[in-house]
């Protein structure tokens, strides 16, 4: 097979990537905008047409109704986004970043890509995982392999330190995800001892902190109520993402934001001032939140901060001071920025593709892994002359190395039972109530006999890729049944993903080749919305320049004027 033709893909909830070993040594390819970022956006235009990437992204202040983001973070669920009135779910939106990432790599190899290794959060779920590999099916992707993002950002430092022998803990802060995985390096094999994490923590919930910080000073200060949902509130989550990226340099950051129109109809050009005392005591909540984590994985691991050589960060959002600081005291040691912290994601699932793909170059680097969940099902005790439902049953414990497949054999509860419904629950919770219920089935066909006399094996199976298989087994007949959990509401059946694939083909994509000037004039408008005076004037008279070219369909002219967009826009930011 040609080397490259396997492709890794970080899916990430902000920004996403794709990268390919070539030569032994990975590499992130660039997109149409000759740029290794890809926004995880997804715009619907008034006529009906879907921008995905930058353009999508730009649209988030000025059409924040019709944009979706962050849905990766609903993954799993069935929740559904309204686009100007075209619905979609979280893996129809995926699977537009994946097929656009997918048309990139391709362009920049020059050969047809449809094999892939993607990653997820090691704290993702069987649903959101489930759920992932339907973003890639309907894409047209073919996954063999799901890797969880800190083994694959191991396995990207582990090809730089294949020598060594070192015990890491690798922080993994993304734009909506937290993962904690502790792991031993030596001769080459790279195995996961621990991972924790929170699939609903990353750095988007930092820039929401502040925008509510933010929103509650313009209410007091200026008199103006932002409500969610509103243009408004799309502008000043804008300006709190900025200052967030602003505050990671610099001790303070000023937010300008002209004619800021409230749900009432008030207007106010309004300016703050935030400096980094404020913004961390706004942060704290979140600050709170990594530390358990981090304390979970350690124990886990049957490991203390001394037993820790080296401290890996990972994701875009660890350039914070306040993460920076953090590890350090939990860990007591300096972390480490040895591989690019948002490529790092990206070039470990290239390596594990070039593993796939029987790359000699990386042949003598292993990765193994664990399991970040308990899986089990419920069962009922008698107490005395009461019964209790709803007790949880481990039968694969969190931290078990994968592949596993473990049984345990229960005892039916009544006299002359012949059916009995098996529920499957992930999660730490004594309780099954208060664990993820992913799925229910009815074994029928047990020979009716005296309660606890008749017996069912019950087996899971949890692949490399986090994914479960359940059977059972009629210990009085040996008759076994591979069972297929009926489908969660977060999932969708089979049916439903030929259909999505089916209408993804459909769709009205925006031309590939016009991409770059969608992008220039979407983040030229956003910019736009936010000046006043005489940059407001200059702006406005190079974008409607560009906006003739455009119309007149000028070939070299449109390049010329795209770029003298692009430097004033870089030049009024820098401002």
């Amino acid at each position: 097979m040609p080397e490259g033709t396997y492709i890794g893909i970080d899916l990430g909830t902000t920004y996403s990537l794709v990268a390919v070993v070539e030569g032994g040594v990975p590499r992130v390819l660039t997109n149409r905008l000759g740029e290794v970022l890809t926004p995880s956006a997804v715009s619907v235009t008034e006529d009906g047409t879907v921008l995905v990437g930058a353009p999508a992204r730009a649209r988030a202040t000025t059409h924040p109704s019709r944009t979706a983001m962050w849905f990766k973070r609903d993954m799993g669920s069935d929740r559904s986004y309204d686009l100007g009135g075209m619905k979609m779910r979280p893996e129809e939106l995926s699977a537009l970043v994946l097929s656009e990432l997918r048309k990139d790599a391709e362009a920049a190899l020059g050969r047809t890509v449809d094999e892939a290794v993607v990653t997820v959060p090691a704290y993702f779920g069987e649903l959101q995982r489930r759920a992932t590999r339907d973003a890639c099916e309907i894409a047209g992707l073919h996954v063999e392999r799901i890797i969880n993002e800190p083994t694959a950002a191991a396995l990207a430092y582990g090809l730089q330190h294949r020598d060594r022998e070192l015990r890491a803990i690798v922080l993994d802060l993304g734009g909506g995800t937290f993962d904690v995985t502790v792991l031993e390096i030596m001769e080459g094999v790279i195995e996961i001892q621990a991972s924790a994490g929170d699939a609903r923590l990353g750095g988007e919930d930092f820039v929401d902190c502040l925008t509510q910080r933010l929103s509650g000073r313009i209410a007091r200060e200026h008199g103006l109520q932002v409500a969610p949902n509103t243009e408004a509130h799309a502008r000043l989550r804008e300006a709190a993402e900025q200052a967030k990226l602003a505050l990671s340099s610099t001790d303070t950051a000023r937010i300008a934001l002209p004619e800021l129109r409230d749900a009432k109809g008030n207007q106010k050009s309004v300016e703050l001032e935030l400096d980094i005392a404020e913004a961390e005591e706004a942060w704290k909540p979140v600050l709170e939140r990594l530390e358990l984590p981090i304390l979970r994985a350690l124990r886990d691991a049957s490991a203390v901060a001394a037993d820790i050589d080296e401290v890996i960060l990972v994701g875009g959002a660890t350039r914070m001071p306040c993460v920076v600081r953090l590890a350090s005291k939990l860990l007591k040691r300096l972390p480490l920025r040895t591989l690019p912290v948002d490529e790092a994601v990206a070039l470990g699932a290239a390596v594990q593709a070039a593993l796939k793909a029987g790359d000699v170059a990386v042949e003598d680097v292993v990765a193994t892994d664990v399991a970040p969940f308990t899986l089990g099902t419920a069962v009922g005790e008698r107490l005395g002359d009461s019964r209790v439902d709803g007790i949880y049953s481990p039968i694969i414990e969190r931290g078990t190395p994968l592949p596993a497949s473990r049984v345990q054999t229960y005892a039916m509860s009544a006299d002359g039972q012949t059916s009995t419904s098996v529920d499957v629950y992930q999660g730490e919770h004594a309780r099954c109530e208060h664990n993820q219920l992913l799925g229910k089935y009815l074994v029928k066909g047990i020979p009716p006999d005296l309660a606890g006399k008749q017996t069912i094996a019950i087996r899971f199976t949890y692949d490399l890729n986090g994914l479960l298989e359940v059977d059972t087994t009629i210990v009085s007949t040996g008759v076994t049944q591979t069972l297929v959990i009926e489908r969660s509401p977060g999932l969708l059946s089979k049916d439903e993903v030929a259909r999505a694939r089916a209408a993804f083909q459909r769709l009205k994509l925006h031309p590939r080749d016009a991409l770059p000037n969608t992008a220039a004039l979407g983040r030229a408008e956003a910019l736009y919305v936010e000046l006043t005076g005489e940059a407001r004037s200059r702006l406005g008279g190079c974008i409607a320049d560009f906006r003739a070219a455009l119309e007149n369909q000028e070939g070299s002219i449109i390049e010329r004027r795209r770029e003298i967009l692009k430097r004033l826009c870089q030049s009024l930011l820098s401002r």
